[in-house]
């Protein structure tokens, strides 16, 4: 039997090479982020979705609810002009957000009010959690 150790003998210097990476400033500054960011809460009644997307109309914005997600998608348009930083993302996004438990598409609400989107999300009556009583015998 053949034990080969080869791949081991620079596994030192491949440790200090990733730990050098992973805590350089640049690296920090510049990792990637989920655009648009969400908040996302849930009450025994609902789900909201909070969204930051600043300087969209509401029609440059597309909502999709599929059985266990909702989709928020949509394109930044390209501010013209000559930029020394630009930090602010443009272009195509989209966002995922899984659910788990099923809602009630027809009461959905959207609203967008400075640059903020918020999607009430209803849930069904039956994942509401019930309380079952115990008979004492």
């Amino acid at each position: 039997m053949v034990i080969d150790f080869s791949t081991y003998y620079d596994l030192p210097r491949n440790m200090d090479s990733f730990f050098e990476e992973l805590w350089r400033p640049s690296t920090l500054s510049q990792r990637r982020i989920s655009y648009p960011p969400v908040n996302i809460s849930e009450g025994e009644e609902e789900i909201v979705v909070m969204s930051e997307i600043p300087g969209m109309d509401t029609e440059d914005v597309e909502l999709t609810l599929n059985e266990k997600s909702l989709i928020i998608r949509g394109t930044k348009k390209n501010e013209v002009g000559n930029y020394y930083r630009q930090e602010r993302p443009t272009g195509s996004f989209q966002r995922i957000i899984n659910l788990n438990v099923p809602v009630r598409a027809e009461a959905i609400k959207a609203s967008m009010k400075d640059g903020v989107l918020r999607v009430v999300l209803p849930k069904v009556k039956e994942s509401h959690p019930l309380t079952i009583a115990i008979d004492a015998q």
